[in-house]
């Protein structure tokens, strides 16, 4: 009955924002993105598939999240971590934003979601920060 989901990536954020927010921890003065990065290691996790974008997190991964990809009005991506790991921003048709941090391999991860979504998306998109 209906297409299988299939997918595409299933994890939480990069090693390496956790690793990087950690040693910034140390000047003190950065303790709030320690404790931010620690609990996104923790309770987030995104599951991305041929059919939705998922994403749990919150305290204790309460709150979850799921967006198909006819309602994705626009993707922004932004590196970090030298290129390694990145932020995306997708709003949606309704004008509401999800924001998916520290996303492994994340110009891969938007090249599968901008093969999926709308053109018209795609075109507002423009593949910003995407490599291309």
């Amino acid at each position: 009955m209906g297409i299988k989901e299939e997918v595409y990536y299933e994890g939480g954020p990069h090693i390496g924002d956790l690793i990087f927010n950690i040693l910034l921890g140390f000047t003190v003065i950065c303790l709030p993105l320690t404790v931010a990065a620690i609990v996104r290691a923790i309770w987030l996790r995104y599951r991305i598939t041929n059919r939705r974008i998922s994403v749990t997190g919150g305290w204790m991964g309460r709150e979850r999240s799921d967006i198909i990809y006819n309602e994705i009005a626009k993707v922004v991506t932004v590196p970090r971590g030298l290129g390694i790991w990145g932020d995306m921003v997708i709003t949606l048709t309704d004008g509401s934003r999800l924001e998916l941090r520290a996303v492994p391999k994340f110009r891969d991860v938007y090249n599968y979601i901008n093969d999926k979504m709308p053109a018209k998306a795609r075109k507002e998109s423009g593949a910003i920060g995407s490599g291309r």
